[in-house]
């Protein structure tokens, strides 16, 4: 946008000269700004999907005897847990079985 209102400034208002040093500045300055966005966006943690949920932790919101259902960042998933937890317990995802599946287990205080 940046970039816009100096070609428009150079072509209607200024004079050549400054028209052209103000053009070559709003051109760096765009530049610049896009560059700090990219970087600012590649520090975020890759996350693909249900294959980065081992180790996250989550919460039980159906009881798991066996089967249960847990929510962990903010969505729910279909869990397993072999010692059996109650609905408000504390869960750390141990691996994702077939079928979407979490195998998860109590976190220990």
């Amino acid at each position: 946008m940046l970039l816009v209102l100096a070609v428009l400034a150079a072509v209607f208002w200024l004079p050549t000269a400054w028209g052209v040093v103000l053009v070559v500045a709003a051109a760096i300055v765009e530049v610049a700004e896009v560059g700090f966005w990219v970087w600012l966006s590649r520090r975020r943690k890759v996350a693909t999907g249900a294959e980065a949920l081992p180790g996250e932790r989550g919460v039980v919101t159906l009881a798991c005897r066996p089967d249960g259902q847990v929510r962990i960042l903010g969505e729910l998933w279909h869990a397993r847990c072999a010692d059996g937890v109650d609905a408000g317990d504390e869960v750390v995802v141990e691996r994702l079985d077939p079928g979407l599946v979490l195998i998860v287990n109590r976190v220990r205080n």
